[in-house]
C-alpha cells in the first residue's frame, strides 16, 4: 500500500479558501501513499498559482502525474476548471476517481461531475467525515 500514487486535486486559481482543507486532506493521504501533488495545499500558493513557472510546464507535468498516479482524489467544492480537467482525463484514463464536496458549502457541484457514473461523491460536513471516508476507500 505504501508505494500507491496519489493524485490529489484542488483549487488553486479558481480560489484558495479551502487551502488549509487541502493540506489536513493531502497529511491524511501520505498515510496511504505517496502525494504526487503536495504543493496543491502549500500556504504560500495563491490564486496566482505557481507564477515561477509556464502554464504549458504545469499542464504537462500534472498530466504526467494524472498518467502516473493509481488513483485521484478531489476536493470540488471551490469550482475550478483544473480540476474538472483534472478529474475527465483521470476518467479517460481509467483512473479511480473519488470527490469530496462540503454540502455546507452553499453552492452546487457540477452536473458534469455529480453526473459522472465514474465518479464517487462524498459529501462531508468536516473534517472527520472525509478521514472516514478515505478509510473506506483505502479499504477496497
Amino acid at each position: 500500500m505504501g508505494n500507491l500514487k496519489i493524485y490529489f486535486a484542488g483549487s488553486i486559481r479558481g480560489g484558495r479558501e479551502d487551502a488549509e482543507l487541502y493540506q489536513n486532506i493531502i497529511g491524511k493521504l501520505k498515510q496511504y501513499g505517496e502525494v504526487l501533488t503536495e504543493h496543491v495545499g502549500d500556504d504560500s500558493l495563491r490564486e496566482d498559482g505557481e507564477n515561477n513557472k509556464p502554464d504549458t510546464y504545469i499542464h504537462d507535468r500534472d498530466m504526467a502525474w494524472i498518467r502516473e498516479s493509481d488513483i485521484v482524489i478531489a476536493e470540488v467544492t471551490t469550482p475550478s476548471l483544473g480540476v474538472g480537467y483534472e478529474i475527465a482525463m483521470a476518467i479517460q484514463l481509467k483512473k479511480p476517481v473519488f470527490c469530496f464536496f462540503n454540502i455546507q458549502s452553499g453552492k452546487r457541484l457540477s452536473a458534469m461531475i455529480r453526473g459522472s457514473e465514474n465518479v464517487k461523491i462524498f459529501e462531508y460536513y468536516n473534517f472527520e467525515d472525509i478521514k472516514r471516508s478515505l478509510i473506506e476507500i483505502f479499504s477496497h
